[in-house]
């Protein structure tokens, strides 16, 4: 399979448009078809998350300064700073826990800058969350921790029980919907934290530190959902991180549906690099890059190659040169 392939499969498919030569019902339908097309393509265009030259201070320390960026329907945007850097500040207020001081937030072509706190939990809901420690309720069950959002809402027990059983069954753990959270594993309830922040199929998720104290083969697991919501559900996703594996794996891995109809996750090689991942890195609240991790790798910024130098995306190198010896005379 050659890299463009491999580009065409990850992305989503591109609507062609033919001249349409018909007449009667036909015509009719077929306009209609085109229209609606043209509805999707003008939905795609417009970003799940913007940020319009946004400010944000605590007190006097300024955290974000003049920071804009978009994030695209089916999109993964990994966001990198040093400590204190202003990587969850974007989270919170992404989520309308916290009011920008200057500045603008959409979400899916809506502002919420100014909204009040009904109007930005009909925001909320079109979101999931992830928090770093999971935030589950100690004394519900696996089952009831998913299930919380919905009861609240009122839904019928019936239409939420299956709604928790697939989103327990797509996070592997439908075995242990009766299970407390002390009984689970930490990378068993970081599952359960991504399944609860499923619920209503939101197409934007939040992801804070999802992997951090995971065992390799755990956080590997957690990056994988993160894969499969953005290739084969579309998505849109911010991940906060500092774990440069966790930059390197969801900027080379993509996930397919394989010929006998199960997910298939492929490394993307020397070859490609994945469009639908792109990384933000902030210093001192500003932007200092944004673009591919093939791009951040090759920059020639001081501070970032200091900051990714001997990580996985950037391993020391053994220098395994010998050393060579004047020759006799």
């Amino acid at each position: 399979m050659n890299s463009n392939q491999q580009v065409h499969e990850q992305l989503p498919k591109a609507t062609i448009e033919r001249p349409i030569d018909v007449s009667g019902a036909d015509a009719f339908e077929a306009r209609q078809s085109t229209a609606q097309s043209d509805e999707r393509q003008s939905d795609l265009a417009i970003p799940a998350i913007e940020f319009l030259n946004v400010d944000f201070s605590y007190d006097d320390k300024r955290v974000l300064e003049d920071l804009s960026f978009k994030l695209a329907k089916g999109e993964i945007k990994i966001i990198l700073s040093g400590s204190g850097g202003g990587k969850s500040t974007i989270l919170k207020l992404v989520l309308g826990l916290l009011k920008p001081d200057a500045g603008r937030i959409f979400i899916d072509g809506e502002e919420v800058t100014e909204l009040d706190e009904s109007e930005l939990q009909r925001t909320r809901d079109k979101m999931g969350m992830v928090f770093q420690e999971g935030a589950l309720f100690d004394s519900l069950s696996v089952y009831e921790n998913v299930a919380y959002r919905l009861q609240e809402r009122g839904v019928p027990e019936e239409d939420a029980e299956e709604e928790v059983r697939s989103l327990l069954k797509f996070v592997k753990l439908e075995k242990e919907m009766d299970k407390l959270p002390s009984e689970l594993s930490g990378g068993m309830r970081k599952r359960v934290s991504v399944a609860r922040a499923l619920v209503g199929n939101p197409k934007i998720v939040l992801f804070d530190e999802p992997t951090v104290a995971l065992d390799p083969p755990t956080s590997g697991t957690i990056c994988d959902l993160i894969i499969e919501l953005r290739d084969l559900e579309n998505v849109a996703s911010i991940v906060v991180t500092h774990e440069m594996d966790v930059v390197k794996y969801l900027t080379s891995e993509y996930a397919r549906i394989g010929e006998r109809g199960k997910i298939e996750f492929k490394d993307q090689g020397q070859q490609l690099c994945l469009t639908n991942t792109n990384i933000l890195m902030l210093r001192n609240g500003r932007e200092i890059f944004s673009g591919t991790s093939k791009e951040l790798i090759n920059s020639d910024d001081p501070y970032i190659q200091e900051f990714i130098r001997g990580t996985e995306l950037v391993p020391e190198r053994v220098d395994t040169r010998q050393e060579q010896t004047p020759e006799a005379m």
